[in-house]
């Protein structure tokens, strides 16, 4: 059993890799991805945004998938889906937009099952870390690698579709630790959920706490090359910034959650990353060439923080695994419908405004709501769903032994 939940363990962090770059490469190579399609501007806007909204749109189709065939499995179908598609978007162009929101759909499904899967591995929390943190490791490699692999092949969707070979890793690795029996292996009966006093309000709030945070880190993973562009920056220079964006948030993703199972800490760090992001946009929007290293890795980490804390709190406040896959679907379904829309509002008000002054003051404002909704979910109880079933009778001629 031990080889199993360590296989598990590792599944789960090759999962994550695979969560990010299918994002951040579109991102890196938007201009390219554009002009080799044939895209318009309206066309290049969804592009980018268009996983996010899967998100949103698609959030009970892991918890759906599991109920029939376990969540480890759930999840190694999950990475099939995500290299089936990816693959696909290089075949044919007119996949492109179909494709990537199937790959989005495939994201959300793994997304919204790991946080249940590591419940049942029992993961510390050092493991949620590192699985939190391999999410950033996915974004930094999609974004880093994208140029580099559009130069030696000459093609954006080649580019792009690299990735499915890794999302073919992680379906080995997620089926083999089935085989060693990590998580529940199949089909399982789903308990009865009931809605505790007070669950209504604690579950919100988790929402509230990841769809904006996943709101602020989406809206900068798909338009910090666009500003910088606008900034004069070239195409290897953006590149290397959206990778130092999410390198920057590796360690701070790490402690997070482990700084969150401390309440004294959490009490002040957890509202102080929504300040601090706050603070490190309106830095952004600022800085000049040579400030932009600088900026770019600190809003990284406060940023990731803050994507650490959201699963954190996913985890923390659910009292049993059955209550995370259930407080899981809904916050991140929730929560990327915020992001999705709020992402999609930040390109609009760039594209209406022609300048970034109001999508940055847009950021900054939901970068303190998400201080105050951090303030005030912390200092709820977690919340179990799972309707508690009576102690089967003792047989008869038993009793009083």
């Amino acid at each position: 059993m031990v080889a199993g939940t360590t296989a598990g363990l590792v599944a789960a962090l090759l999962i994550g890799v695979n969560l990010r770059p299918a994002i951040t490469g579109v991102a890196a190579l938007l201009d390219e991805t554009r002009l080799a399609l044939g895209l318009t501007s309206a066309d290049a806007t969804v592009l980018a945004t268009l996983p996010v909204i899967a998100f949103g749109l698609t959030a009970p189709v892991g918890p759906w998938l599991a109920r029939r065939v376990g969540v480890a499995r759930a999840l190694a179908w999950s990475m099939a889906a995500l290299a089936a598609t990816l693959a696909a978007r290089v075949v044919a162009s007119v996949l492109v937009l179909p494709g990537t929101f199937v790959a989005g759909v495939a994201i959300m499904a793994a997304g919204t099952l790991l946080p249940q899967f590591l419940k049942e591995l029992r993961a510390s929390g050092l493991w949620i870390g590192l699985s939190s943190m391999s999410f950033g490791v996915g974004a930094a490699l999609g974004a880093g690698l994208a140029v580099p692999a559009y130069t030696a092949t000459g093609s954006a969707p080649v580019a792009l579709g690299m990735w499915a070979l890794l999302a073919l890793t992680a379906t080995a690795a997620t089926a083999f630790a089935v085989r060693r029996g990590a998580g529940r292996g199949g089909a399982v009966e789903h308990p009865g959920l009931r809605l505790p006093p007070g669950g209504g309000c604690t579950i919100g709030l988790v929402t509230a706490v990841f769809g904006l945070q996943a709101l602020l880190y989406f809206a900068v993973t798909a338009w910090l090359p666009q500003f910088l562009a606008d900034r004069g920056e070239p195409p290897a220079v953006r590149g290397a910034l959206l990778a130092w964006f999410s390198i920057a948030g590796f360690v701070p993703t790490l402690m997070t959650p482990v700084l969150a199972r401390r309440p004294r800490v959490l009490a002040w760090f957890g509202p102080g990353l929504g300040i601090a992001v706050a603070v490190g946009l309106g830095a952004l929007h600022l800085a000049t060439s040579d400030g932009f290293v600088l900026v770019v890795g600190l809003l990284g980490a406060v940023q990731s923080a803050a994507f650490g804390l959201g699963i954190s709190l996913i985890v923390g406040m659910s009292a049993n695994a059955a209550s995370a896959g259930a407080i899981s679907a809904i916050a991140q379904g929730g929560g990327y419908a915020i992001a999705g829309a709020g992402s999609l509002l930040v390109g609009v008000l760039h594209e209406t405004s022609g300048g970034w002054e109001w999508s940055f003051a847009f950021m900054a404002v939901i970068a303190v709501v998400f201080a105050v909704a951090v303030a005030l979910v912390i200092r709820r109880e977690p919340v179990d769903l799972v309707i508690a079933r009576p102690a089967p009778a003792a047989p008869a001629g038993r009793a009083g032994r």
